[in-house]
């Protein structure tokens, strides 16, 4: 019997949905999962009501209520401690850039949008993306330097890794020119068997939960 459910929407589209589902995976919380389509511009209709402010992901797990997926990696942290880096200072830092992620890059989530069935080479090359893009390389850059890789904080995927998840799946969709390290990085994160379950529910979403706005970008 599952302690609890996870609501998340459609996997092709919602860049967030990854993040909290990551998270609960990776706590190996027992829960059930909710898939729900998403209009891709704010609360959705198929979401009133079942989620505290009509936004995705939300999880509720042994009576905690939870959303937002910053806390949502919190509270699995309590479950599986390994989402953050045991050292203070390491932590600190893997804190500080998913923050960062939680609240940042407007312009590159506007240019590249999210979506995980479709490759749009070349496009959304905005002066604000790019320079989203540089500022995210760099970040990668410094963590991968110091901890050796294959992730941001070492051998296993943190919390930090789960907040820029969703930005790996944008540059596989869109394919901006990065630095090889940042490519490499990529794909580390692209053959994680946990990204490849959530590539495969992408590909199987339903045909009338497509959006035309991401299936044909402008």
């Amino acid at each position: 019997m599952p302690e609890g459910r996870l609501i998340i929407g459609t996997q092709r589209y919602s860049s967030w949905s990854l993040r909290g589902w990551l998270a609960v995976r990776l706590a190996g919380l027992d829960v059930e999962e909710v898939v729900l389509p998403i209009t891709g511009t704010g609360a959705s209709p198929a979401l009133a009501g079942k989620t505290p402010t009509g936004l995705v992901p939300y999880l509720e797990h042994r009576g905690a209520r939870v959303w937002e997926s910053l806390s949502i990696i919190e509270y699995c942290a309590e479950w599986e401690a390994s989402l953050w880096p045991a050292d203070r200072t390491a932590r600190a830092w893997c804190r500080s850039i998913a923050t960062e992620m939680q609240g940042g890059f407007r312009e590159l989530r506007m240019a590249m949008p999210y979506n995980a069935g479709r490759s749009f080479p070349g496009g959304g090359r905005t002066p604000g993306a790019l320079k989203d893009i540089a500022r995210i390389e760099a970040i990668w850059g410094e963590c991968l330097a110091a901890s050796g890789g294959p992730f941001l904080f070492g051998s296993r995927l943190t919390g930090a890794d789960v907040m820029y998840a969703p930005v790996v799946g944008r540059f596989l969709t869109w394919q901006p020119e990065l630095s090889a390290g940042s490519r490499a990085y990529c794909e580390a994160i692209r053959a994680h068997p946990l990204i490849e379950l959530w590539y495969e529910a992408a590909a199987a979403t339903p045909a009338e939960w497509l959006i035309d706005k991401y299936e044909n970008p402008q």
